[in-house]
């Protein structure tokens, strides 16, 4: 199963990035799959450190930013989460987001860079539990997509992005709370400015 997480590596001057990814996951969540470009900077944290910390989250806002490479400690009030509300990882070399539901601190068991994403076979070393889990709406959900689409505006069809940008507005429309519009705002404002870039 892939679940939507949020990742986070030191980078080599240890400041902070943070990533959304979809890991494959085990149904215990003791090991899974992290599956990065080669020409990210998480991977190159994660092959550097070896080590990372994956958040589950229904912060949208966080997804949002962090897709679209936000610093998302820059803001305050951005997202749930700001300087105060990161503390060290335990087990490892790494931070972990307190305003996330729960985390898994990891390290890499195995790396494999056959194709143009790398796989990365991760092992939890500690997890913890810091809030319940919200929940999702429809609006939060659409956020995630189109976070998601964000992510791939240089390989997808602009007039693809656009339709599916519209389909996903139309859902934000009618279901949103004020985060969830807010996330998708500021979604909608890069996706388009990157367009115009083309």
């Amino acid at each position: 199963m892939i679940l939507e997480s949020i990742v986070t590596t030191l980078n080599s001057d240890r400041s902070l990035n943070v990533s959304p990814m979809g890991p494959s996951v085990s149904q215990d969540l003791k090991t899974f799959v992290l599956r990065p470009f080669d020409t990210s900077t998480t991977f190159a944290n994660l092959k550097r450190d070896r080590a990372g910390v994956m958040h589950v989250t229904d912060d949208v806002l966080l997804f949002a930013r962090a897709a679209i490479g936000d610093d998302v400690f820059t803001v305050p009030g951005a997202c749930s989460c700001d300087h105060s509300s990161v503390q060290d990882a335990q087990k490892i070399d790494g931070k972990v987001l307190t305003g996330a539901c729960r985390y898994y601190e990891f390290e890499v068991d195995y790396i494999d860079q056959t194709g143009p994403r790398m796989t990365l076979n991760c092992r939890t070393l500690k997890s913890g539990r810091l809030r319940d889990f919200w929940g999702f709406n429809r609006a939060k959900h659409a956020v995630i997509e189109a976070a998601i689409l964000a992510t791939r505006l240089d390989f997808l069809p602009s007039q693809e992005i656009a339709a599916l940008m519209k389909r996903l507005q139309t859902i934000v429309d009618k279901t949103a709370g004020e985060q969830e519009t807010q996330a998708m705002m500021l979604l909608a404002k890069f996706i388009q400015s990157h367009a115009r870039e083309q």
